[in-house]
């Protein structure tokens, strides 16, 4: 098992999967999801239209298309909204979720970017630190994915 950290632009990842921090239609947007719609073409934005939507804290797979990824799973974090609507439980659901189908679809690899510290303005340090315990807690239970990469764009 490894946990990496790394400076990067998550659309060149070569994982089985890419995890994509999408908002709650799935149709793109600005930041990291416009970026992975972008690279992926629009086959991605037919299939998300197929899924109806994600609620916060869930995710869903889809094909990663013209993706060096085979696979992205688009997840919806939290708006910050001060600490006390469940935002921490929301985003340890996200980082869990997407563990959770990785496993279940075999993949041995995933790639995250970091999930509702831009515009949605969740403190990046506390969302650090929900992720490290949320992938360490599942990674230190589960055979797959083996490889876990969190990939930073500045």
């Amino acid at each position: 098992m490894s946990i990496e950290v790394v400076l990067g632009d998550i659309t060149k990842e070569t994982t089985d999967a890419i995890v994509n921090a999408a908002n709650t239609s799935l149709l793109g947007g600005g930041g990291v999801d416009g970026a992975i719609h972008q690279a992926a073409g629009p086959q991605l934005l037919e299939e998300c239209r197929a899924l109806k939507g994600c609620a916060t804290g869930e995710a869903k797979l889809t094909s990663g298309y013209k993706l060096l990824s085979p696979f992205i799973i688009h997840t919806v974090g939290p708006i910050w909204r001060g600490g006390a609507s469940g935002e921490d439980e929301l985003l340890a659901s996200c980082w869990k979720k997407c563990l959770v189908l990785a496993r279940d679809h075999g993949l041995r690899s995933i790639a995250f970017p970091s999930i509702s510290t831009g515009a949605y303005a969740f403190p990046l340090e506390r969302a650090a630190r929900l992720a490290a315990n949320t992938i360490t807690a599942f990674t230190s239970r589960n055979a797959l994915p083996e490889k876990v990469r969190v990939v930073a764009f500045d």
